[in-house]
């Protein structure tokens, strides 16, 4: 079933059916997510088995802003068992936004979520959409939602409620009710710190830098490392359209044009340089403004998978900050 976001009657629907624990999916300002109570490991099985995710894969919880500036520290309260000051600050600077944080679980709530780990991932979004399921939610007695992105797992993830409707076509309307809330303005999953450890570890880049997140934790942010705990959208192919994806440079990405010809008609191009390309293949311009791109990135690959092509060759992104988590995508799309 799908309702608008725009009417409060389906917000009220929308959280009876969390409380109730079925599945809504729910606009974020990242992407949609295919959200369950949190505190419920009945629902929550629901989304792995729904999106074929394994178990141990992590799902983020996401918490209502509340009231004040600091109105999210009752959900990070419910689901953390500490905060440490530089994670607290990240959250102060960044929230309602496009960050997730790592912290230790209370051991008592969300297991299931957390994917077994003794740490949990929280988010509180942005979307006005999100943030009234959340304050309508928890008039039900719902703490927080697990909510990773509405798709098949390693899949696309989807910007609009159309894509979730396209990706879970099995699920009765008594199981899966979609609130449409536009597309998504960032466009891609947000920016992961893992806060577990004493010191801030980038996990998932997004559209949040690290040079950002430094100057509000005033420590460097290290690289992910061995020791780092599971974290959604970590894996090394990820976000994959059903053609195979390769990142190019603008120079062989031409040549192999001008070899192909005509050939090339099974191959789609994404590309923010101006390419010569036979008639009749499919050739998108990528935006040279790395939030604009974001933005369009997951509809565009799914937009040029749906032509039916066999590869869809990407231009390298440019190599400055602004594009890590663009280029993180492509390059797991690409695996």
């Amino acid at each position: 079933m799908l309702l608008p976001a725009s009417d409060d009657r389906a917000i009220e629907a929308a959280a009876q059916r969390l409380a109730a624990g079925s599945l809504v999916g729910l606009p974020t300002e990242t992407v949609y997510g295919l959200a369950a109570d949190a505190d419920n490991a009945t629902a929550v099985h629901r989304i792995f088995e729904a999106k074929g995710r394994p178990s141990d894969h992590p799902l983020i919880v996401h918490v209502a802003a509340g009231a004040g500036a600091s109105g999210w520290r009752a959900g990070v309260d419910h689901y953390a068992s500490e905060m440490p000051a530089f994670a607290a600050a990240l959250m102060q600077a960044f929230w309602p936004g496009p960050l997730t944080v790592i912290l230790p679980r209370r051991s008592e709530v969300a297991a299931v979520a957390a994917g077994g780990q003794d740490s949990v991932g929280l988010r509180c979004p942005s979307h006005p959409v999100a943030q009234a399921l959340l304050v309508a939610a928890a008039r039900h007695g719902v703490n927080g939602v697990a909510a990773p992105s509405a798709n098949r797992f390693g899949r696309v993830s989807p910007t609009t409620a159309a894509h979730v409707a396209e990706e879970f076509t099995a699920l009765t309307e008594d199981e899966l009710l979609i609130l449409d809330g536009g597309a998504c303005p960032v466009g891609i999953e947000s920016t992961i710190v893992d806060a577990t450890r004493g010191h801030p570890v980038l996990l998932r880049p997004g559209m949040i830098t690290t040079a950002q997140l430094e100057a509000v934790c005033g420590q460097p942010v290290r690289s992910r490392d061995e020791a780092a705990p599971r974290a959604s959208g970590t894996l090394e192919s990820h976000y994959a359209p059903r053609a195979q994806v390769r990142l190019m440079d603008t120079q062989p990405l031409q040549a192999a044009l001008d070899v192909l010809g005509s050939d090339a008609r099974h191959i789609a191009i994404y590309a923010h340089s101006t390419l010569r390309a036979s008639r009749g293949v499919s050739v998108r311009r990528m935006p040279l403004d790395a939030a604009r791109c974001a933005q369009e990135l997951f509809a565009v690959l799914r937009e040029l998978d749906a032509t039916g092509v066999r590869l869809i060759w990407v231009e390298t992104p440019p190599a400055d900050a602004a594009w890590d988590g663009v280029r993180d995508r492509l390059q797991r799309a690409a695996a």
